[in-house]
């Protein structure tokens, strides 16, 4: 199945956490292999990091790392930059190519 949200996207997460639901944020990584997506700010995880020596002989420093954890992109709605809402994405097609094309508005998103 073709996945309709691409990097670079604003989304919407429609559902998961509740700290996280209504969140809005860019989307930074598509896994399409696993139908998940990585959005800026939204799932924090906290990685508690040891102190380590590369092979390049560099230190890496001890502490606590945050990072964005993967959404199952069933969870997350494209947001509309023309309408500004959460919309579903219909793809179509012309002599130019497919494009995608908001279902509340009508207009392109591409």
């Amino acid at each position: 199945m073709r996945v309709k949200i691409r990097k670079g996207d604003t989304v919407e997460i429609i559902n998961g956490r509740l700290e996280d639901k209504g969140k809005r944020g860019e989307v930074i990584n598509v896994m399409t292999e696993d139908n998940r997506v990585v959005v800026q700010g939204v799932n924090i995880h906290t990685k508690h990091q040891k102190q380590m020596q590369t092979q390049a002989g560099r230190q890496i420093n001890p502490g606590r790392i945050q990072f964005e954890g993967p959404i199952h992109i069933s969870n997350v709605m494209l947001v509309c930059p023309k309408c500004g809402k959460a919309a579903r994405v219909a793809i179509q097609r012309d002599e130019t190519g497919a494009h995608r094309v908001c279902k509340s508005c009508g207009q392109l998103i591409d």
